[in-house]
Formats: structure tokens, C-alpha cells, sequence
């Protein structure tokens, strides 16, 4: 028996080794034992926030609310007139260019005048025949009427017996044929001076001449191109009459188009000088809506609700613009903001206050970066958020403690709201979130 026993003892001295620890041995079953404690203490640690939760707070304040509304659009000139042709022909000389500054009635360019002349020269020898045929027929009245005089004398002195009443007739039917030869030739001296007039006015047309007085914006033109114009007018230069005063052209959505009005203040800012704000003012809103596309429409009809979710409806608002600097130029791309309402004094709180509920921020704690949700609004609270709604904020105690406060919203700018209550004063915290434990 004894022999038996220490077999494994002669066989590991045989082999040069010794027995293994106890600690060694039990291995296999402490070591996952310690990792499941430990894990249980990090759960724990997570779940129970290490005390009290550090809440954020922000003050409430009694101010004035700003209400505005934010719309983009350009710049434009207050007047832009496209200058074009209305002869044809070759273009023989431009005066102007891009930015130099013109008047009322300056020479911008010119337009070949050589077949107009030819037709004006055509036009006074058409003129020159006209009045000459006038003084034939008159010279030819004036040899019949004193014919028909010399034969009804006649007729007097011979009792009516000579001459006979055939040649009287013959002589009067000269007279008023006479009479219409010359208010024929007269009328075709009206005609060619009707000609030769429009031609010198095709002469005059083609001296481009500025209309108003500003700065050319654009020039379509060069010397030695052919202008053509029998169907539309083509357009050769594009002035704008006076850039000290613009306008603004912004698209206000459909659901802000009730808070504009003519009269109200804006202002704006350009990519140019993104640090610095230009005042204007709104002049008019369209009442047609302009609508703009968002999606390619399909073959297919889906009906009035799906063709009105491809497209939003805006209104175009105008804003007069002072550019006494001559900074803005027209085409900038402005982002306004209008001022459509100021609240007057009234108590201001968050808008995370309205939205924070302490029954929720355990679930919104634990959700960590697996929960979307976490410092938004849920769809929920939001559409319970309103002009007239009765909500309730929660004000840090010393103690730090929560204490609920019933309050009503009035108007807010997206940020802040108006809020009516008899208990909550300014300066009280009123709590937005709880700040994430960094342990």
C-alpha cells in the first residue's frame, strides 16, 4: 500500500520535477471567479453614478425675446436695364466696358450704318419724285380748270347754245380727274417722307445710346459681331441705373411668411465680409408663391399629397439696401434676418428646461452612445411644446434637490421660450441636463 503511494513521488524525482502550489492547482476556478466580481463592480459603479447626479443648470433671466426669421437670397440693383438693338447690322465700334460709369443719352456703341444710308439716300430721291409728280398734277389742274372756265363763259355769252354739253362734261370729268391726280401725288409725298423718316430714325438706332445713368454690368459685344434683330432683341449690355441703393431678394418659407411684413427691420451678412452686418428694411412680399423643386418629377402621378412633398413653397420677400461704400455688389449671395417681434420683459428659460424630466434621465443616462435620443427633444415632448401649453421646469435647491415649477410657454426663438409663472423668478436654475459621470 505504501509502495503504491509513493510511486508518483518516485516517478517525479525520477523526472526532476516537483509538485505543483496549491494556489496553481486551484487556478481554474478562482481566476474566473475574480473576473466576474470585478465586472460586477464596474456595473455597479455605471449604475449607481457615484451619488448624487451633477445636474446643468442655467439661470432663468428676465429679458426681451427677439423673434426673427432667417431667409437667403442676392443682391440685386434696384434698376437693371438690359440695353439691346433693335437694327441689324455689324458692329463697328463699343465704347464702354465692364464697371466704367455712363450717363443718360452717352454713345455705348455703333452699328454699321452703310446700308441704312443707301436707303435713306434711296428714301429722298423716292421723296424728291414724289413732290414733283405733286407739282405736275397740280400744273395739269391748274391748265384744266381754265379750260372748263373758258368754255362755260362761253356757254354764258351764246345763250347756252355753245359749246355742247358733251365737251362741258368732258371738261369737268378732267378737272375732278385732276383733282384726285394731285391728292394721289401729295399722299405719295406723305409716304416717302414717312420712309425717309424711319430710316433716319434706323440711323439714329443704331448709336447705341445708354438710357440711363449708372454702371455697365455686363457687355455682350465686340467690334466686328453681327447683331441680328427680326425676331427678339438681342441684349448688348446690362446697366444698372444706381448701386448706392440695392435690393435684397430673399425666399421666405411658407411657414414664416405670416410673421413678415412690409416695414419691418433686417438685417444681413455676405460671404465677403463675414464680420460685419448690413441694416435693411422690408419693402414687399410677394403674394404668389415661387416654387422651388427639390425632387425630378417621375412619370408616374402620386397623387396632390405626394407631387406637394417634392416642392417648397416660398415667398419672395424685397429689402431695400443702402451701398453709400459701394461694398456690395450685385449677385452676392446674403443671408438676412428679419426682426418680426420683440416680447418686451418676460421671464426667459431654456428650451432643454422644458424638455428635462428627472423619471427620464435615468433611461437617457444608461442609454450612452447607443441611445439618439440623449439632449433631444422626443417627437412627444415636442409637439407638446406650444404657445399656451402648460409644462413644468425643475429648479436646483441648495439641498440639491429638484422642485417642479408649473409654468405656461409663450413664444420662442428656437433656443429660449417665454414663460408665464407666479412662483419661478429670475435668477432661479433651472435644470437642462445632467452632466455625464467621468469616473
Amino acid at each position: 500500500m505504501n509502495d503504491t503511494a509513493q510511486e508518483p513521488e518516485a516517478i517525479e524525482d525520477f523526472l526532476g520535477t516537483s509538485e505543483r502550489p496549491r494556489w496553481r492547482r486551484w487556478a481554474r476556478y478562482w481566476v474566473p471567479a475574480v473576473i466576474v466580481i470585478l465586472l460586477v463592480l464596474i456595473v455597479v459603479r455605471w449604475t449607481s453614478g457615484g451619488g448624487k447626479p451633477d445636474y446643468i443648470t442655467e439661470e432663468v433671466a428676465r429679458q426681451s425675446l427677439d423673434l426673427t426669421v432667417t431667409a437667403t437670397g442676392n443682391l440685386r440693383p434696384t434698376n437693371q436695364v438690359e440695353v439691346g438693338s433693335e437694327v441689324s447690322g455689324r458692329i463697328d465700334e463699343v465704347f464702354v466696358d465692364v464697371n466704367d460709369r455712363v450717363s443718360r443719352g452717352q454713345l455705348l456703341a455703333r452699328i454699321n450704318t452703310d446700308v441704312i444710308e443707301d436707303q435713306i439716300t434711296q428714301a429722298r430721291a423716292s421723296l424728291n419724285a414724289a413732290r414733283a409728280a405733286v407739282e405736275q398734277a397740280q400744273a395739269t389742274l391748274d391748265v384744266d380748270t381754265a379750260q372748263l372756265e373758258r368754255l362755260q363763259e362761253v356757254l354764258r355769252l351764246s345763250g347756252g347754245k355753245v359749246p355742247s354739253k358733251t365737251e362741258l362734261q368732258a371738261a369737268e370729268g378732267l378737272v375732278l380727274r385732276d383733282r384726285a391726280a394731285l391728292a394721289s401725288a401729295r399722299a405719295n409725298v406723305a409716304s416717302a417722307q414717312a420712309a425717309l423718316s424711319s430710316n433716319e430714325t434706323n440711323r439714329d438706332r443704331a448709336a447705341i445710346r445708354s438710357p440711363v445713368s449708372g454702371v455697365v454690368l455686363a457687355r455682350q459685344i465686340e467690334p466686328g459681331q453681327t447683331v441680328v434683330a427680326s425676331f427678339n432683341t438681342p441684349t448688348l449690355f446690362v446697366l444698372a441705373e444706381d448701386l448706392s441703393t440695392m435690393q435684397l431678394r430673399v425666399a421666405i418659407d411658407e411657414a414664416d411668411v405670416g410673421q413678415v411684413a412690409p416695414g419691418q427691420d433686417a438685417s444681413f451678412v455676405v460671404d465677403a465680409y463675414p464680420s460685419r452686418r448690413f441694416p435693411a428694411k422690408v419693402t414687399r412680399i410677394d403674394l404668389a408663391s415661387s416654387n422651388t423643386a427639390t425632387a425630378s418629377s417621375s412619370g408616374t402621378s402620386t397623387g396632390a399629397a405626394g407631387s406637394t412633398g417634392n416642392s417648397v413653397v416660398s415667398y419672395e420677400a424685397r429689402l431695400a439696401v443702402a451701398n453709400g461704400d459701394g461694398l456690395l455688389r450685385p449677385g452676392m449671395t446674403a443671408t438676412a434676418t428679419i426682426a418680426t417681434e420683440s416680447t418686451g420683459e418676460q421671464l426667459l428659460v431654456p428650451n432643454g428646461a422644458l424638455r428635462f424630466t428627472p423619471d427620464a434621465q435615468e433611461e437617457e443616462e444608461g442609454g450612452g452612445v447607443l441611445n439618439p435620443e440623449i439632449g433631444l427633444g422626443r417627437e412627444e415632448q415636442q409637439a407638446t411644446i406650444g404657445v399656451g401649453s402648460r409644462q413644468v421646469v425643475h429648479v436646483l435647491q441648495d439641498d440639491g434637490s429638484l422642485k417642479p415649477y408649473d409654468v405656461v410657454t409663450g413664444q420662442s426663438d428656437g433656443r429660449r421660450t417665454v414663460v408665464m409663472s407666479d412662483e419661478l423668478k429670475p435668477g432661479m436654475k433651472v435644470v437642462t441636463g445632467v452632466r455625464a459621470d467621468q469616473s
